[in-house]
């Protein structure tokens, strides 16, 4: 292909639906998710995507039942340390060069959650072959409103703020913005998500529930991608 996107933002859209059409447990749907998201993680990385952005967890999840939400709570912290936090010691791991940050509102999460984000962004901290956003509450919302909060705090002065400066306060601040948002599960939104940073991404939707997305989905995204005039409204 001729052009790859360098920064790729992914909805893994339809675990629960996936587990309910088979009539399993829903937590059942979210495991199977988010083993679909280690691979789609390797594919990008195989095929050039320096950053990608993947919803885990949205701010208006939070208003989902205790339970689930303990069980998504206790995945991600398993999920992490499991699979980030070898780079610290293994070299095998180390030349795979992925690095990890968590956006959102990390002091909403449980202690035990947060200690293992830290760890796991400095155990990856100088790993440079694909960046990895994961964005745990986190809303396009909540984005922007902390961006205006610190940026009064700083007490910046209304003619220094401009878009580059207001983009330094996100907390995407430092990254390019998505050249291409895929959205699985059939749903076409944006449900409150890198709101600012999306102004110009092409989007593409995806029938399949996020479980069902394959390789194959990926480069048929790519594909289209690639087809696509971006003009940025010249």
């Amino acid at each position: 292909m001729e052009h790859i996107p360098q920064h790729i933002v992914l909805f893994p859209d339809g675990n629960r639906r996936w587990a309910r059409q088979k009539g399993l447990p829903t937590f059942s749907g979210h495991q199977q998710g988010y083993q679909n998201l280690l691979s789609f993680i390797e594919w990008c990385k195989n095929r050039g995507v320096k950053v990608l952005t993947a919803f885990g967890f949205s701010t208006e999840n939070w208003n989902r039942s205790p339970k689930e939400v303990d069980y998504l709570m206790n995945l991600l912290e398993t999920g992490l340390i499991k699979n980030f936090e070898k780079y610290k010691s293994d070299k095998k791991y180390q030349q795979e060069g992925i690095r990890v940050k968590v956006i959102g509102q990390k002091e909403r999460l449980p202690k035990s959650l947060q200690k293992a984000i830290e760890r796991v962004e400095a155990a990856t901290k100088n790993n440079n072959k694909l960046f990895l956003n994961l964005a745990i509450s986190y809303g396009g919302k909540w984005d922007i409103l902390q961006a205006i909060k610190k940026i009064v705090d700083d007490k910046v002065s209304a003619d220094k703020i401009d878009e580059k400066l207001f983009e330094s306060y996100l907390s995407t601040a430092g990254l390019p913005n998505p050249d291409l948002i895929i959205r699985a599960g059939g749903e076409m939104r944006m449900s409150n998500f890198v709101l600012w940073q999306a102004a110009y991404s092409e989007l593409y939707f995806s029938p399949k529930l996020w479980p069902d997305f394959t390789e194959q989905d990926l480069d048929e995204a790519l594909a289209e991608f690639d087809k696509r005039h971006r003009r940025f409204g010249k």
